[in-house]
């Protein structure tokens, strides 16, 4: 399969998996309103959760499509892909592009309300103006404060990611013709990056927001897992294996004409 065909195969599946990304990220929407009150701590235990289940599935289809294209299956070279194209490419969709997401939005930046809320029961006309000072700097060091800051998961809580990553490749070397909802998939990497949105959300959510935040969910979602269970297993495509269009299954995340063409081939 020539570069050509490949890009033109890419493009198709791109299209092919808009419908579910545009519901993921409008699910995305609700699932930020359901959690708007939740605490830091529960939105970090949300995260905990869905970005590890999202590195799972990452694992299980990356590993699983290599191992069926390989010329050879030899377990480290399935446990290297199935690693960095689901811990990679997860961190990328639940971490990275939230993390831009929230700067480009100042999703991250609490308003002077929100930090001086304690503080407008004063009365002494000094200790307010020493109040209002401590404030203002408070407040830029808040700004400074989250806009460094960044959660990847597999350093932070490497002890869940990677033995995340292990387990889907684990099940793709022994299980390489697994399947599952590719919704599911979608599903679980739109409340990924959900929560990551809710971890540093300090604004309120308005209709532009809500905007912003369907587009970068949308980008968050679409992009990687598109390159997770397309771009990056056919780069192990054999080159005489002829792609002549999308999956004509969406509903399911392995590729039924790869297995199809890949059977007859044998």
């Amino acid at each position: 399969m020539s570069v050509r065909e490949k890009a033109k195969h890419i493009l198709v599946e791109l299209k092919g998996h808009t419908p579910f990304t545009v519901l993921g990220a409008l699910l995305g929407i609700f699932f930020l309103l359901a959690f708007k009150n939740v605490s830091g701590t529960g939105s970090h235990t949300l995260f905990s959760i869905f970005h590890p289940g999202h590195v799972v599935l990452s694992a299980m289809v990356t590993a699983s499509m290599f191992g069926l294209h390989a010329a050879k299956k030899r377990f480290l070279l399935v446990l290297i892909v199935g690693y960095f194209g689901s811990v990679g490419i997860a961190t990328l969709s639940d971490v990275v592009i939230p993390h831009i997401g929230t700067h480009l939005l100042r999703l991250d930046v609490p308003t002077h309300a929100q930090l001086h809320r304690h503080e407008t029961t004063s009365t002494n006309k000094e200790k307010t103006a020493t109040v209002d000072e401590h404030g203002e700097r408070a407040y830029s060091q808040e700004i400074e404060h989250h806009e460094r800051k960044i959660h990847l998961g597999f350093i932070e809580e490497w002890y869940i990611v990677n033995p995340a990553a292990l387990l889907g490749v684990f099940i793709a070397y022994f299980l390489p013709r697994t399947k599952f909802p590719h919704a599911a998939h979608v599903l679980i990497s739109t409340w990924a990056s959900s929560s990551y949105l809710l971890m540093n959300m300090r604004s309120e959510i308005t209709v532009a927001i809500s905007i912003g935040i369907f587009a970068t969910l949308f980008i968050a979602v679409w992009v990687p897992c598109c390159i997770s269970d397309i771009v990056f297993p056919l780069l192990f495509v054999k080159s005489d294996l002829k792609l002549t269009g999308p999956c004509p299954i969406h509903a399911r995340h392995s590729h039924p004409h790869l297995h199809k063409q890949v059977e007859n081939r044998e």
